[in-house]
Protein backbone atom coordinates (compact mmCIF):
# COMPACT_ATOMS: atom_id res chain seq x y z
CA UNK A 1 0.00 0.00 0.00
CA UNK A 2 2.87 2.37 0.41
CA UNK A 3 4.22 2.11 -2.86
CA UNK A 4 0.60 2.96 -4.25
CA UNK A 5 0.69 5.90 -2.13
CA UNK A 6 3.87 7.31 -3.20
CA UNK A 7 2.55 6.43 -6.69
CA UNK A 8 -0.50 8.45 -6.59
CA UNK A 9 1.10 11.00 -4.80
CA UNK A 10 4.12 11.56 -7.48
CA UNK A 11 1.65 11.87 -9.85
CA UNK A 12 -0.63 14.69 -7.39
CA UNK A 13 2.87 16.33 -7.89
CA UNK A 14 2.84 16.59 -11.55
CA UNK A 15 -0.20 18.85 -11.50
CA UNK A 16 0.19 20.76 -8.16
CA UNK A 17 0.81 23.77 -9.97
CA UNK A 18 -2.29 23.69 -12.24
CA UNK A 19 -5.30 25.60 -10.31
CA UNK A 20 -7.59 22.64 -11.81
CA UNK A 21 -7.58 19.55 -9.38
CA UNK A 22 -7.09 16.65 -11.09
CA UNK A 23 -9.96 13.87 -11.34
CA UNK A 24 -9.03 10.47 -9.17
CA UNK A 25 -10.68 7.46 -10.32
CA UNK A 26 -10.25 4.19 -8.07
CA UNK A 27 -11.44 1.07 -9.53
CA UNK A 28 -11.99 -1.99 -6.82
CA UNK A 29 -12.19 -5.36 -7.94
CA UNK A 30 -14.48 -7.89 -6.14
CA UNK A 31 -13.39 -10.95 -7.27
CA UNK A 32 -10.05 -13.34 -5.89
CA UNK A 33 -9.07 -13.33 -9.69
CA UNK A 34 -6.31 -10.51 -11.07
CA UNK A 35 -8.01 -8.84 -14.29
CA UNK A 36 -5.01 -7.81 -16.53
CA UNK A 37 -5.99 -4.95 -19.17
CA UNK A 38 -10.05 -4.84 -18.71
CA UNK A 39 -11.46 -1.81 -20.00
CA UNK A 40 -13.49 0.01 -17.45
CA UNK A 41 -15.78 3.19 -18.29
CA UNK A 42 -16.67 6.59 -16.89
CA UNK A 43 -18.71 9.20 -18.23
CA UNK A 44 -16.91 12.28 -19.81
CA UNK A 45 -19.43 14.99 -18.98
CA UNK A 46 -18.84 13.78 -15.20
CA UNK A 47 -14.79 14.78 -15.81
CA UNK A 48 -15.49 17.75 -17.85
CA UNK A 49 -17.99 19.36 -15.18
CA UNK A 50 -15.10 18.28 -12.24
CA UNK A 51 -12.18 19.63 -14.41
CA UNK A 52 -14.79 22.74 -15.45
CA UNK A 53 -13.29 22.12 -19.31
CA UNK A 54 -14.74 23.75 -22.32
CA UNK A 55 -15.81 21.02 -25.26
CA UNK A 56 -12.94 21.44 -27.24
CA UNK A 57 -10.59 20.46 -24.31
CA UNK A 58 -8.63 17.23 -23.82
CA UNK A 59 -7.03 15.16 -20.96
CA UNK A 60 -4.52 12.88 -19.80
CA UNK A 61 -5.32 9.63 -17.83
CA UNK A 62 -2.63 8.62 -15.74
CA UNK A 63 -1.81 5.02 -13.87
CA UNK A 64 -0.30 4.68 -10.26
CA UNK A 65 3.47 4.20 -12.09
CA UNK A 66 2.53 7.94 -13.09
CA UNK A 67 2.88 6.49 -16.96
CA UNK A 68 -0.11 7.62 -19.38
CA UNK A 69 -2.78 5.23 -19.84
CA UNK A 70 -4.34 5.39 -23.30
CA UNK A 71 -7.96 6.05 -23.87
CA UNK A 72 -11.09 7.02 -25.98
CA UNK A 73 -14.22 8.61 -25.89
CA UNK A 74 -16.93 6.57 -27.19
CA UNK A 75 -19.96 7.03 -29.03
CA UNK A 76 -22.15 7.70 -26.10
CA UNK A 77 -19.49 10.30 -24.25
CA UNK A 78 -17.97 7.21 -22.12
CA UNK A 79 -14.01 7.65 -21.39
CA UNK A 80 -12.69 4.38 -21.69
CA UNK A 81 -9.28 3.22 -20.50
CA UNK A 82 -7.49 -0.67 -19.93
CA UNK A 83 -6.84 -0.82 -15.98
CA UNK A 84 -4.79 -3.99 -14.32
CA UNK A 85 -6.44 -4.57 -11.06
CA UNK A 86 -5.23 -7.48 -8.11
CA UNK A 87 -7.98 -9.93 -7.18
CA UNK A 88 -9.58 -8.00 -4.34
CA UNK A 89 -7.50 -5.13 -5.13
CA UNK A 90 -8.19 -1.61 -6.20
CA UNK A 91 -6.14 0.49 -8.52
CA UNK A 92 -6.30 4.09 -8.80
CA UNK A 93 -6.16 6.29 -11.82
CA UNK A 94 -5.82 10.32 -11.89
CA UNK A 95 -7.54 12.34 -14.93
CA UNK A 96 -6.38 15.93 -15.68
CA UNK A 97 -6.77 18.54 -18.53
CA UNK A 98 -3.75 18.13 -20.86
CA UNK A 99 -2.81 16.65 -24.30
CA UNK A 100 -2.48 12.89 -24.63
CA UNK A 101 0.05 11.31 -26.46
CA UNK A 102 -0.90 9.60 -29.81
CA UNK A 103 -2.59 5.74 -29.50
CA UNK A 104 -1.84 2.54 -31.58
CA UNK A 105 -5.09 1.30 -33.46
CA UNK A 106 -6.20 -2.01 -31.91
CA UNK A 107 -9.35 -2.71 -32.46
CA UNK A 108 -11.60 -0.73 -36.05
CA UNK A 109 -13.45 -2.06 -38.65
CA UNK A 110 -15.92 -0.72 -41.78
CA UNK A 111 -18.20 -2.54 -44.33
CA UNK A 112 -16.67 -3.46 -47.23
CA UNK A 113 -19.02 -2.23 -50.25
CA UNK A 114 -16.66 -4.05 -52.73
CA UNK A 115 -16.88 -7.24 -50.91
CA UNK A 116 -20.66 -7.88 -51.00
CA UNK A 117 -21.42 -5.35 -48.27
CA UNK A 118 -19.29 -7.06 -45.20
CA UNK A 119 -19.24 -5.38 -42.36
CA UNK A 120 -15.57 -6.64 -41.03
CA UNK A 121 -13.65 -5.63 -37.65
CA UNK A 122 -11.02 -7.44 -35.49
CA UNK A 123 -9.39 -5.93 -32.27
CA UNK A 124 -5.44 -7.39 -31.90
CA UNK A 125 -6.79 -11.03 -30.69
CA UNK A 126 -8.94 -12.18 -33.56
CA UNK A 127 -11.31 -10.77 -36.30
CA UNK A 128 -15.06 -11.20 -37.01
CA UNK A 129 -17.47 -10.20 -40.08
CA UNK A 130 -21.27 -10.22 -40.60
CA UNK A 131 -22.90 -10.53 -43.78
CA UNK A 132 -24.40 -7.67 -45.86
CA UNK A 133 -27.39 -6.97 -48.37
CA UNK A 134 -25.61 -7.59 -51.21
CA UNK A 135 -24.54 -11.01 -50.32
CA UNK A 136 -28.48 -11.26 -49.83
CA UNK A 137 -29.17 -10.14 -52.92
CA UNK A 138 -27.04 -12.75 -54.84
CA UNK A 139 -29.07 -15.08 -52.76
CA UNK A 140 -26.47 -16.52 -50.85
CA UNK A 141 -27.92 -17.52 -47.33
CA UNK A 142 -25.39 -16.24 -44.64
CA UNK A 143 -27.45 -15.84 -41.42
CA UNK A 144 -24.07 -16.18 -38.72
CA UNK A 145 -21.09 -14.31 -37.84
CA UNK A 146 -17.79 -15.23 -39.56
CA UNK A 147 -14.39 -15.70 -37.65
CA UNK A 148 -10.68 -15.23 -38.92
CA UNK A 149 -8.35 -16.15 -37.07
CA UNK A 150 -5.11 -13.68 -36.37
CA UNK A 151 -1.85 -14.92 -34.74
CA UNK A 152 -0.34 -11.46 -34.74
CA UNK A 153 -2.10 -7.79 -32.76
CA UNK A 154 -1.37 -5.54 -35.91
CA UNK A 155 -4.26 -4.98 -37.58
CA UNK A 156 -4.93 -7.30 -40.86
CA UNK A 157 -8.62 -7.18 -42.09
CA UNK A 158 -7.94 -4.51 -44.68
CA UNK A 159 -4.83 -6.02 -46.26
CA UNK A 160 -5.95 -8.72 -46.33
CA UNK A 161 -9.43 -7.40 -48.19
CA UNK A 162 -7.13 -5.56 -50.52
CA UNK A 163 -4.83 -8.94 -51.23
CA UNK A 164 -8.22 -11.14 -51.72
CA UNK A 165 -9.96 -8.52 -54.45
CA UNK A 166 -7.04 -6.50 -55.99
CA UNK A 167 -3.78 -9.15 -55.76
CA UNK A 168 -5.46 -12.42 -56.19
CA UNK A 169 -4.05 -13.46 -53.02
CA UNK A 170 -6.35 -15.77 -50.95
CA UNK A 171 -6.96 -14.81 -47.69
CA UNK A 172 -7.89 -18.16 -47.14
CA UNK A 173 -4.72 -19.20 -47.08
CA UNK A 174 -2.10 -18.29 -44.31
CA UNK A 175 0.51 -15.83 -44.90
CA UNK A 176 1.78 -15.56 -41.47
CA UNK A 177 -0.89 -13.64 -39.79
CA UNK A 178 -3.99 -15.85 -39.90
CA UNK A 179 -6.63 -16.27 -42.44
CA UNK A 180 -10.15 -17.26 -42.75
CA UNK A 181 -10.68 -20.56 -42.49
CA UNK A 182 -14.37 -21.11 -40.04
CA UNK A 183 -17.19 -22.43 -42.60
CA UNK A 184 -20.56 -20.48 -41.39
CA UNK A 185 -22.84 -21.79 -44.39
CA UNK A 186 -26.44 -21.45 -43.61
CA UNK A 187 -26.09 -21.52 -39.74
CA UNK A 188 -25.83 -19.62 -36.03
CA UNK A 189 -22.28 -19.57 -37.44
CA UNK A 190 -19.69 -18.24 -34.39
CA UNK A 191 -22.70 -17.27 -31.68
CA UNK A 192 -25.61 -15.67 -33.31
CA UNK A 193 -28.33 -15.11 -31.44
CA UNK A 194 -31.70 -16.11 -32.83
CA UNK A 195 -35.12 -16.05 -31.67
CA UNK A 196 -36.65 -19.67 -30.81
CA UNK A 197 -40.19 -19.56 -30.89
CA UNK A 198 -41.61 -23.22 -30.10
CA UNK A 199 -37.94 -24.68 -30.33
CA UNK A 200 -37.38 -23.73 -34.16
CA UNK A 201 -34.72 -21.06 -34.90
CA UNK A 202 -35.87 -17.83 -37.02
CA UNK A 203 -32.86 -17.23 -38.72
CA UNK A 204 -31.98 -13.76 -39.25
CA UNK A 205 -30.83 -12.88 -42.41
CA UNK A 206 -27.94 -10.19 -43.66
CA UNK A 207 -28.00 -6.93 -41.86
CA UNK A 208 -30.33 -3.77 -43.64
CA UNK A 209 -28.47 -0.95 -42.04
CA UNK A 210 -25.27 -0.43 -40.34
CA UNK A 211 -23.43 2.26 -38.76
CA UNK A 212 -19.64 2.22 -37.09
CA UNK A 213 -20.42 4.11 -33.85
CA UNK A 214 -17.21 3.85 -32.29
CA UNK A 215 -13.65 2.55 -34.72
CA UNK A 216 -10.52 2.90 -32.00
CA UNK A 217 -8.30 2.83 -31.28
CA UNK A 218 -8.83 0.75 -28.25
CA UNK A 219 -12.86 -0.08 -29.29
CA UNK A 220 -15.41 -0.97 -32.04
CA UNK A 221 -18.77 -0.16 -32.16
CA UNK A 222 -21.26 -0.98 -34.97
CA UNK A 223 -25.05 -0.72 -35.12
CA UNK A 224 -27.08 -3.24 -37.42
CA UNK A 225 -30.49 -3.07 -38.22
CA UNK A 226 -32.31 -6.39 -39.65
CA UNK A 227 -34.73 -7.60 -42.21
CA UNK A 228 -38.07 -7.68 -40.44
CA UNK A 229 -38.61 -11.16 -39.38
CA UNK A 230 -41.73 -13.66 -39.69
CA UNK A 231 -41.94 -14.57 -35.81
CA UNK A 232 -45.38 -17.18 -35.26
CA UNK A 233 -46.92 -15.48 -38.60
CA UNK A 234 -46.55 -11.52 -37.32
CA UNK A 235 -43.65 -10.59 -40.15
CA UNK A 236 -43.22 -7.20 -38.83
CA UNK A 237 -40.21 -8.19 -35.79
CA UNK A 238 -37.35 -5.84 -36.76
CA UNK A 239 -33.75 -7.27 -34.65
CA UNK A 240 -31.40 -4.80 -33.57
CA UNK A 241 -27.99 -5.39 -32.48
CA UNK A 242 -25.23 -3.17 -31.15
CA UNK A 243 -22.01 -5.10 -31.43
CA UNK A 244 -18.37 -3.56 -29.46
CA UNK A 245 -14.81 -5.19 -29.45
CA UNK A 246 -12.72 -4.25 -26.89
CA UNK A 247 -8.61 -4.36 -27.38
CA UNK A 248 -7.29 -7.35 -25.33
CA UNK A 249 -10.69 -8.97 -25.43
CA UNK A 250 -11.53 -12.56 -27.51
CA UNK A 251 -15.40 -11.71 -26.78
CA UNK A 252 -17.79 -9.23 -28.20
CA UNK A 253 -20.27 -7.49 -26.10
CA UNK A 254 -23.55 -7.55 -28.13
CA UNK A 255 -26.58 -6.13 -26.99
CA UNK A 256 -30.10 -7.01 -29.04
CA UNK A 257 -33.74 -5.54 -28.98
CA UNK A 258 -36.89 -7.17 -30.93
CA UNK A 259 -39.10 -4.35 -31.81
CA UNK A 260 -42.50 -5.64 -32.38
CA UNK A 261 -42.32 -8.38 -30.66
CA UNK A 262 -45.48 -9.39 -29.11
CA UNK A 263 -45.04 -12.00 -26.32
CA UNK A 264 -42.10 -13.30 -23.75
CA UNK A 265 -40.18 -15.44 -26.73
CA UNK A 266 -36.94 -17.96 -26.01
CA UNK A 267 -33.64 -16.25 -27.52
CA UNK A 268 -30.54 -18.64 -28.27
CA UNK A 269 -27.14 -17.86 -29.12
CA UNK A 270 -25.95 -20.94 -31.07
CA UNK A 271 -22.40 -21.90 -32.18
CA UNK A 272 -22.49 -24.34 -35.30
CA UNK A 273 -21.19 -28.16 -35.35
CA UNK A 274 -19.17 -29.38 -38.19
CA UNK A 275 -18.78 -32.92 -38.70
CA UNK A 276 -15.20 -32.96 -38.32
CA UNK A 277 -15.27 -32.67 -34.04
CA UNK A 278 -19.39 -33.74 -33.79
CA UNK A 279 -18.64 -33.75 -29.86
CA UNK A 280 -16.38 -30.99 -29.49
CA UNK A 281 -19.16 -28.74 -27.64
CA UNK A 282 -19.30 -28.26 -24.10
CA UNK A 283 -21.68 -25.59 -21.91
CA UNK A 284 -21.67 -25.08 -17.98
CA UNK A 285 -25.37 -23.65 -17.53
CA UNK A 286 -24.34 -21.95 -14.07
CA UNK A 287 -21.54 -20.65 -14.81
CA UNK A 288 -22.83 -19.00 -18.11
CA UNK A 289 -21.06 -20.73 -21.09
CA UNK A 290 -21.45 -22.31 -23.90
CA UNK A 291 -18.12 -23.42 -26.24
CA UNK A 292 -16.70 -25.25 -29.19
CA UNK A 293 -13.41 -26.63 -30.41
CA UNK A 294 -13.94 -26.15 -34.50
CA UNK A 295 -11.29 -28.50 -35.93
CA UNK A 296 -10.15 -26.86 -39.39
CA UNK A 297 -7.17 -29.25 -39.83
CA UNK A 298 -7.03 -31.77 -42.98
CA UNK A 299 -4.21 -33.75 -44.22
CA UNK A 300 -3.23 -30.67 -46.88
CA UNK A 301 -2.66 -28.09 -44.25
CA UNK A 302 -2.27 -27.44 -40.53
CA UNK A 303 -5.09 -24.60 -39.70
CA UNK A 304 -5.39 -25.43 -36.39
CA UNK A 305 -8.75 -25.10 -34.27
CA UNK A 306 -10.84 -22.44 -33.48
CA UNK A 307 -12.43 -21.98 -30.71
CA UNK A 308 -15.51 -20.51 -30.29
CA UNK A 309 -17.71 -19.55 -27.27
CA UNK A 310 -20.56 -17.41 -26.07
CA UNK A 311 -20.96 -16.15 -22.55
CA UNK A 312 -23.89 -15.14 -20.78
CA UNK A 313 -24.81 -12.54 -17.63
CA UNK A 314 -26.95 -14.62 -15.98
CA UNK A 315 -27.03 -18.43 -16.18
CA UNK A 316 -29.06 -20.15 -18.74
CA UNK A 317 -30.34 -23.81 -20.68
CA UNK A 318 -28.07 -24.84 -23.11
CA UNK A 319 -28.51 -28.17 -25.32
CA UNK A 320 -27.50 -29.19 -28.77
CA UNK A 321 -29.72 -29.39 -31.33
CA UNK A 322 -28.97 -31.54 -34.06
CA UNK A 323 -30.29 -31.83 -38.03
CA UNK A 324 -31.41 -34.57 -39.86
CA UNK A 325 -29.65 -35.85 -42.28
CA UNK A 326 -32.12 -33.78 -45.02
CA UNK A 327 -31.59 -30.56 -43.05
CA UNK A 328 -28.32 -30.96 -43.02
CA UNK A 329 -27.90 -30.88 -46.76
CA UNK A 330 -29.53 -27.43 -46.04
CA UNK A 331 -27.23 -25.99 -44.24
CA UNK A 332 -23.73 -27.17 -45.96
CA UNK A 333 -23.09 -30.14 -44.14
CA UNK A 334 -23.34 -28.46 -40.76
CA UNK A 335 -24.65 -31.01 -38.03
CA UNK A 336 -26.46 -28.73 -35.82
CA UNK A 337 -25.75 -26.23 -32.81
CA UNK A 338 -24.87 -26.24 -29.39
CA UNK A 339 -27.77 -23.79 -28.13
CA UNK A 340 -27.56 -21.14 -24.98
CA UNK A 341 -31.32 -20.28 -23.80
CA UNK A 342 -32.72 -17.54 -22.73
CA UNK A 343 -36.44 -15.84 -22.26
CA UNK A 344 -36.86 -12.49 -24.33
CA UNK A 345 -38.90 -10.05 -22.41
CA UNK A 346 -40.40 -7.44 -25.57
CA UNK A 347 -38.81 -4.15 -25.02
CA UNK A 348 -36.26 -5.62 -23.10
CA UNK A 349 -32.40 -5.78 -24.15
CA UNK A 350 -30.68 -9.29 -24.57
CA UNK A 351 -26.85 -8.90 -23.62
CA UNK A 352 -24.49 -11.66 -24.06
CA UNK A 353 -20.54 -12.16 -25.18
CA UNK A 354 -19.49 -14.14 -28.16
CA UNK A 355 -16.20 -14.76 -30.06
CA UNK A 356 -13.31 -16.76 -30.60
CA UNK A 357 -9.65 -17.82 -29.72
CA UNK A 358 -6.92 -19.60 -32.02
CA UNK A 359 -4.68 -22.99 -31.18
CA UNK A 360 -1.90 -21.02 -33.04
CA UNK A 361 -2.62 -18.01 -31.30
CA UNK A 362 -2.61 -18.07 -27.10
CA UNK A 363 -4.83 -21.14 -26.84
CA UNK A 364 -2.87 -24.39 -27.27
CA UNK A 365 -5.43 -26.77 -26.14
CA UNK A 366 -9.41 -27.28 -25.37
CA UNK A 367 -9.20 -26.67 -21.12
CA UNK A 368 -7.12 -22.65 -21.81
CA UNK A 369 -10.25 -21.47 -24.11
CA UNK A 370 -12.49 -22.67 -21.18
CA UNK A 371 -10.79 -21.54 -18.48
CA UNK A 372 -11.31 -18.37 -20.74
CA UNK A 373 -14.99 -18.15 -20.91
CA UNK A 374 -14.93 -19.62 -17.17
CA UNK A 375 -13.33 -16.64 -15.68
CA UNK A 376 -14.87 -14.15 -18.40
CA UNK A 377 -18.55 -15.06 -17.17
CA UNK A 378 -16.69 -14.15 -13.51
CA UNK A 379 -16.03 -10.75 -14.61
CA UNK A 380 -19.10 -10.39 -16.51
CA UNK A 381 -21.00 -11.62 -13.64
CA UNK A 382 -19.10 -9.45 -10.93
CA UNK A 383 -17.79 -5.97 -12.54
CA UNK A 384 -15.12 -3.48 -11.39
CA UNK A 385 -16.67 -0.93 -9.20
CA UNK A 386 -15.54 2.49 -10.63
CA UNK A 387 -15.75 5.43 -8.09
CA UNK A 388 -15.16 8.93 -9.31
CA UNK A 389 -13.61 11.76 -6.99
Amino acid sequence: MKKIFLAVATVFMMFSCSQKEPVTVTVTNPLALDRDGEMVEVSMAEISKKLQLPDTAQVVVFGESGLEVPYQITYNDMLIFPVSVKGEGSATFIISEGTPQPVDVAACGRQYPERLDDMAWENDRAAYRAYGPALQAKGERGFGYDVWTKSVPDMVVEDRYDNELNHHISYHVDHGNGMDCYAVGPTLGGGTAALFPDSTIVYPYCYKECEVLDNGPLRFTAKLVYNPLIVKGDSGVIETRVISLDKGSQLNKTVVTYDHLKEITPVVTGIVLHKENPMGYSFDMNAGYIAYADSTENPRNNNGVIYIGAVFPANIQATTQLFSKEEQKEHGGALGHVLGISDYEPGAEYVYYWGSGWSKYGFEVETDWTKYLEEYAQRVRNPLTVTVQ
